[in-house]
């Protein structure tokens, strides 16, 4: 925190770190491996139709 200046910056960066960590954060303990893949797959499939 204190290489921030200004309380407002680091508000921000702490707003959208949250919402980035949980959307990211998988409980990978949780998940068996084929499950993974899976996920993986989607999220890979989703990121090229987006940028297609």
């Amino acid at each position: 925190m204190l290489r921030f200046r200004r309380m407002k910056t680091l508000q921000k960066l702490a707003s959208v770190h949250g919402t980035v960590h949980n959307h990211f954060n998988q409980a990978c303990h949780l998940n068996t491996r084929q499950s993974d893949k899976d996920l993986s797959y989607a999220a890979i499939a989703e990121w090229k139709s987006l940028m297609a």
